[in-house]
């Protein structure tokens, strides 16, 4: 399977994101199953499939940023949003954005 580049250009600012949540209305997740993006466990096969397979509904969803943005700005720490899991939000929050980091 092939990997993409992420292009994020930079973090969200404070208040980018909007208090209206109408955009989670055409979320791509809004049919699967939450415990998709929130995987048990550091390591092993199992968990990155599982990974995988939450990046992939992310991949096709119109509203990943708005996602994004809103995990970065509350501090959401836990799970796949927008695409990202959570070391990658943390580098995106920290250097401003992924610098071409290759991700599933």
């Amino acid at each position: 399977m092939s990997k993409r580049v992420i292009g994020v250009p930079e973090a969200p600012t404070a208040g980018a994101v909007s208090s209206n949540l109408d955009w989670q209305h055409a979320a791509a997740c809004r049919n699967e199953d939450p415990e998709l993006f929130f995987p048990v466990g550091a390591a092993g096969v199992e968990v990155l499939l599982q990974v995988r397979e939450a990046k992939a509904v992310c991949a096709r969803c119109p509203v990943a940023g708005e996602c994004l943005a809103q995990a970065v700005e509350f501090g959401d720490e836990a799970g796949i949003w927008g695409g990202l899991d959570e070391a990658e939000r943390r580098e995106l929050t920290r250097t401003g954005s992924l610098r071409g980091r290759r991700v599933a």
